[in-house]
């Protein structure tokens, strides 16, 4: 019985470290194309937001331009008199 179970570990064992180098195999031929695909996907994040912040100080700076500013209007001067 003691060699059975010692057979079986030394599998678990075994098996074990070929998952782990095929793992870190994969891992090297996968790992650069997946932070190519996450960077491409951030850059492409990045250029809509700047896209649509020029969009919108674009519309900003046009309604500022079309509607014209009012002009200060000044109220009715008083002068006032101190009572006694």
């Amino acid at each position: 019985m003691e060699m059975a179970s010692l057979t079986g570990t030394i599998k678990v064992i075994f098996y074990i470290i070929l998952f782990y180098y095929l793992f870190k195999f994969l891992m090297r031929i996968f790992a650069p194309i997946l932070m190519q695909k996450a960077v491409n996907k951030m850059q492409e994040k990045m250029q809509e937001q700047y896209r649509q912040q020029q969009e919108q100080q674009n519309r900003t700076s046009q309604a500022n331009a079309q509607t014209p500013k009012p002009k200060k209007e000044v109220g009715e001067y008083i002068d006032y008199e101190e009572v006694k």
